[in-house]
């Protein structure tokens, strides 16, 4: 199934027309015409066929024959990870976690943090494709990126776990603290990892200590081990 992407479109309407990109994609590159059906998401949980009625490369419409709604998730998944030195690899993490299934991003700028300038327009590109590759239903929300000092003041709902390397073998592991079914916060640090003053500050506002396993895991890597536990632990409800 192809899967194509209109955040605007409700189940109210009855047709939908395509920005120009879009319709070129789907008339220029996919070579559809009038009378083939499309798959269409508007990224919140909303899945539309659409027949093509007007199969232009400059504005593709479609008359909406169908609509479903797919449950959401039993869970809640904020993962607040340090932007990557290297671009590229931040991309990697937010491609696998949007197969995987994440709910919110928050991009956090930390006291060894070497990139503390991130493009959001390219990371909203890089979700929307995975979106579209997995078949997932829910966009992610994705926040502004945030300095640690200002995000550890933010009064947050669900359990709040932070991962870090300090004391590798004296924090419990993450799938034996998370409980299935619940809204969860994880914070990941940069390559140089959180300061002992960003750790001390966290726990003193309630965020709970978390291992990740015995290795020691590079920045992007940690953070998809964390989603796929999470959503492991909600296999099946």
């Amino acid at each position: 199934m192809q899967l194509f992407f209109n955040p605007d479109i409700t189940e109210k309407d009855r047709q939908v027309q395509f920005q120009k990109d879009e319709s070129k994609h789907i008339v220029k590159v996919l070579r559809k015409n009038e009378g083939d059906i499309l798959n269409i998401t508007n990224g919140k949980g909303l899945l539309f066929k659409a027949e093509i009625i007007q199969a232009d490369i400059k504005q593709c419409i479609a008359k909406i024959l169908s609509s479903e709604i797919q449950p959401p998730p039993p869970y809640y998944l904020h993962m607040i990870v340090a932007p990557t030195k290297m671009n590229d690899r931040y991309e990697w993490f937010l491609e696998k976690a949007m197969e995987i299934g994440i709910h919110e991003i928050t991009p956090v700028i930390c006291e060894h943090s070497e990139r503390k300038v991130v493009k959001l327009e390219r990371f909203q590109r890089v979700l929307l494709s995975a979106m579209k590759q997995s078949l997932h239903l829910n966009f992610p929300k994705l926040n502004e990126p945030v300095s640690f000092k200002n995000f550890i003041q933010k009064d947050l709902e669900g359990s709040k776990y932070i991962a870090h390397c300090e004391d590798l073998n004296n924090k419990p592991y993450l799938q034996k603290q998370v409980e299935p079914g619940k809204s969860i916060n994880i914070l990941i640090g940069p390559e140089g990892d959180f300061s002992k003053e960003e750790i001390k500050k966290a726990m003193s506002k309630g965020w709970e200590q978390t291992s990740l396993g015995d290795s020691r895991l590079r920045t992007e890597t940690a953070a998809i081990v964390a989603c796929h536990t999470i959503a492991l632990k909600n296999q099946g409800l």
